[in-house]
């Protein structure tokens, strides 16, 4: 166990069967510092042979916990908000070192894992079963709620300790044990960080396992373990459809919240004040690097101009630099291939008409050769086929693009293979019920931005946003299986 939560602790060893161990392979995955592009520190990288071993801890652990009574787990789930709360400085800490979260991103994050792991410690008592009336003289019908078993938790990094947080507690709420694959960027943070606050919580050995390590190497041995019962995964939509594909091979039951190209829709009689700050929020918080942020803003021809103009002003203003910055907004980019290809996708929109308001550039930070940190960019005279509107770009631009009429906006906002989140402004809210309606989404936000998750509301998205669902009584449900068992009370008359 590391001696003290930070970055400078020691994270050189793997979380198995409640211990801290050594990874077969000798080789490690160095973590950097988004903001200064320095090496942090270094993680194993876990061999197959260790991904065995987490599974062989989770499924010999899974039966003492499945029966483990409600109110201990519950318990559980209640020491892992202490322990969050007691680490939160530190945790925040780690999440601008590792995923470059500026401020108000960290701050949210540990908001929204505290948020995950409060709604998951009422599950143990809301697994209880029912009676049903039998079409059958003398008998009883009890519909009961089991545990499904190990699961399999794969978490991103964009914001990993609440994606994280989102499966690992509901998990071991319902009595599960869990096998926790953080991404190769935030291995801490997303990974680590749960085995320190399993040994805080007092969790049984082999409830929780974590394991580090690239996806090219052990991804396939994790999402297809023959183990594993569920799988829950937050990432893009190519990674996401190979996961689904290797995790149905053993039938394991799937959450897959994959990528988004979310619309904002601004009607002609929208609130402008209204629409624009939930623009400038929904775009540009965490650097846009937010599955559920705004990817394509679709306004109204007649106040196309003023929204254009406006956004790009607040835009051009909002502090930019080092997440270590405490009044830094727009942060760095986790690193150089997500940089590179946002800005691949600004520039193929130029070339193809369209004219950047503001942004479009990196900025330069003091002491840090080739700078992760793109300024926040408003691109006009975009349409709907252009680079960075068709393309989840995952990062801190806003494409403008003009619609005429309400039809025309729920047809661009649909034109997508996408349907996670969306937002709509309209000064008439039967309007705006009628365009959240009409969009193919699975979650729409009226006179909002589409970056809302509350734990105890279903997350769910359609199309190639994923399958399956988060929080509430949608992971509830993933994460357990229903028995039926009947009692013939009284002697039965068989037809022979």
């Amino acid at each position: 166990m590391p001696e003290r939560l930070s970055p400078e602790a020691d994270w050189n060893s793997l979380y198995i069967d409640g211990e801290w161990v050594d990874a077969d392979a000798d080789e490690t995955i160095g973590v950097e510092d988004p903001s200064t592009r320095e090496r942090a520190y270094e993680v194993p990288a876990a061999a197959e042979s260790d991904v065995d071993a987490a599974y062989e801890a989770a499924a010999a652990a899974r039966e003492e916990w499945a029966d483990t009574p409600p109110a201990r787990r519950r318990e559980a789930v209640r020491n892992l908000v202490d322990a969050v709360q007691a680490n939160r400085d530190a945790i925040q800490e780690l999440l601008t070192v590792e995923a470059g979260g500026t401020a108000v991103m960290a701050g949210t994050s540990v908001h929204l894992a505290l948020d995950q792991a409060e709604e998951a410690a009422t599950f143990p008592n809301r697994m209880g079963g029912v009676h049903k009336e039998s079409n059958v003289d003398g008998k009883e019908n009890i519909v009961r709620r089991e545990p499904k078993g190990v699961v399999t938790a794969i978490s991103p990094w964009n914001f990993p300790l609440n994606l994280s947080m989102r499966a690992v507690a509901p998990a071991i709420a319902t009595g599960n044990t869990v096998v926790l694959k953080p991404a190769t960027n935030t291995p801490v943070v997303g990974g680590l960080l749960f085995g320190y606050l399993a040994e805080e919580a007092g969790i049984p050995p082999g409830v929780v396992n974590v394991v580090t390590g690239r996806g090219s190497d052990i991804g396939d041995a994790v999402a297809g373990h023959p183990e594993s019962d569920a799988v829950a995964f937050t990432g893009s939509t190519p990674v996401g459809r190979q996961v689904a594909a290797t995790a149905a091979e053993n039938l394991a039951v799937q959450a897959m919240e994959l990528g988004g190209n979310n619309a904002h829709i601004v009607a002609a009689d929208a609130d402008l004040d209204r629409a624009v700050d939930a623009a400038v929020f929904g775009s540009f918080v965490h650097q846009g690097q937010v599955c559920i942020s705004i990817n394509r803003h679709l306004v109204h021809e007649s106040v196309y101009d003023e929204y254009v103009d406006r956004l790009a002003e607040r835009a051009a203003a909002l502090p930019t630099g080092s997440a270590h910055d405490p009044d830094t907004v727009v942060g760095p980019i986790v690193d150089e291939s997500q940089r590179d290809e946002m800005l691949g996708y600004v520039a193929e929109t130029v070339e193809a008409g369209a004219t950047v308001e503001t942004g479009g550039e990196t900025v330069a930070l003091d002491g840090v050769d080739d700078s992760l940190v793109v300024e926040p960019t408003v691109l006009s005279g975009v349409t709907n086929d252009m680079a960075a509107a068709c393309n989840e770009h995952f990062g801190p631009i806003a494409p403008v693009i003009p619609f005429s009429d309400v039809d025309e906006a729920v047809e661009l906002a649909n034109a997508v293979e996408y349907g996670l989140s969306g937002s709509v402004h309209a000064g008439d809210l039967g309007v705006a019920r009628d365009i959240a309606d009409r969009m193919d989404t699975g979650m729409v936000h009226v006179n909002d931005q589409p970056i809302n998750d509350e734990a105890h509301v279903p997350f769910s998205g359609t199309n190639a946003s994923g399958m399956g669902g988060y929080n509430s009584e949608t992971i509830l449900n993933l994460l357990t299986e229903t028995k039926w068992i009947s009692v013939q009370r009284d002697a039965r008359e068989y037809p022979f």
